[in-house]
């Protein structure tokens, strides 16, 4: 759990950090462009991160059930997600779309519980409100909001639904290669975005900018996702999405901390109920009898007492390892979360 928590604030402040660092670069490139970027120099990185790691390009490890949903994330998240959303800023002020984007992880979560039945009790549905609330203060406008009419915020909370699918539907292959996954989904969502742009006629940037957005793609994007996926895999969508929404508070914090700009009273009530929100997640203790239900699938493990196997192969001892392996039906009792050995009903 702890881990996992670790993984999932590490991905939100790498992308929290990416913010401020893009607006360096906005000011070079034209939105749909600069995201078709920032995705495509994300895929393409940990693409080559995975061929150096492998000393080659392996299958992908999915099996043909996996594959669909991994298809309908890339197209959720990646492709009618930011479409929906640079549609939306035409049509939105900055002070409005920063606020609607916080229900990315409300979405997220009554995803999570009311259709893929994620379990919550009390202390974490509180723990997410209070971070998103958190993200809503730290959002909210100091001047007065600029008019728009339906339309626009109608796109931006499309975009928010787009992503909060992607999120959960991740959370289904999230057992696999998570640079494989992340690598794919920037390819695909980066390459259609760019095309597009492209076919717009939007220029393209410079040698020194589009390396500035390649490793910002990379950092904020790339590295970013595969910590999320791994969040994922130990957390469920609903836990993930909480800790993930701290990421405007930590991109706040870099442009306080390093680029010189001025704290207000509502940041500081900002960082107050986001770290409620977090100390409520930290918190939670959930314990019941619980059966496991046969199950076959691939991922890095350890011989611990949900990996009690034998191998069909010589295996040299070494932990943790991966292959694929199969669970028999257990019952017993134990703290956990909703990672990928306890999606069970309550």
């Amino acid at each position: 759990m702890n881990r996992s928590v670790g993984v999932a604030l590490g991905a939100a402040a790498l992308f929290g950090v990416s913010t401020p660092l893009a607006k360096w670069l906005v000011g070079e490139v034209q939105p749909l462009l600069l995201g078709g970027l920032l995705y495509l120099g994300s895929g393409l990185g940990l693409a080559l991160m995975r061929l150096w790691r492998e000393r080659g390009w392996p299958a992908s490890g999915l099996s043909p059930y996996e594959w669909p949903w991994l298809a309908a994330a890339i197209l959720f998240g990646g492709v009618l997600g930011p479409v929906a959303l640079m549609f939306g800023l035409t049509q939105t002020s900055g002070s409005v779309a920063s606020l609607l984007l916080n229900l990315e992880a409300v979405l997220t979560a009554v995803l999570a519980w009311l259709v893929f039945k994620e379990n919550a009790d009390r202390r974490v549905v509180l723990g997410m409100l209070a971070i998103v609330a958190g993200g809503v203060v730290l959002s909210w406008p100091t001047g007065q909001m600029a008019a728009s009419d339906g339309l626009g915020p109608a796109a931006i909370a499309l975009a928010c639904l787009c992503w909060a699918i992607d999120n959960n539907l991740t959370r289904k292959v999230s057992a696999s290669d998570a640079l494989f996954i992340a690598s794919t989904k920037g390819l695909i969502a980066g390459g259609v975005n760019t095309a597009i742009a492209l076919a717009l006629g939007l220029s393209w940037p410079d040698s020194s900018t589009l390396l500035g957005i390649i490793v910002v793609g990379l950092l904020g994007y790339g590295v970013s996702l595969v910590w999320f996926v791994m969040a994922l895999r130990g957390l469920g969508a609903a836990r993930t999405g909480a800790y993930f929404s701290t990421a405007p508070f930590m991109g706040a914090a870099v442009a306080v901390l390093f680029l010189g700009e001025t704290t207000s009273p509502l940041f500081w009530l900002a960082s107050a109920l986001m770290g409620l929100g977090v100390w409520l997640h930290l918190s939670e203790r959930h314990d019941h009898e619980h059966t496991h239900e046969p199950l076959e699938h691939t991922h890095q493990h350890r011989h611990d007492e949900h990996h009690q196997h034998a191998h069909d192969f010589a295996w040299d001892g070494e932990e943790p390892h991966s292959h694929g392996h199969a669970h028999q039906a257990l019952m017993h009792k134990h703290l956990h979360f909703p990672d990928i050995h306890h999606r069970h009903g309550h």
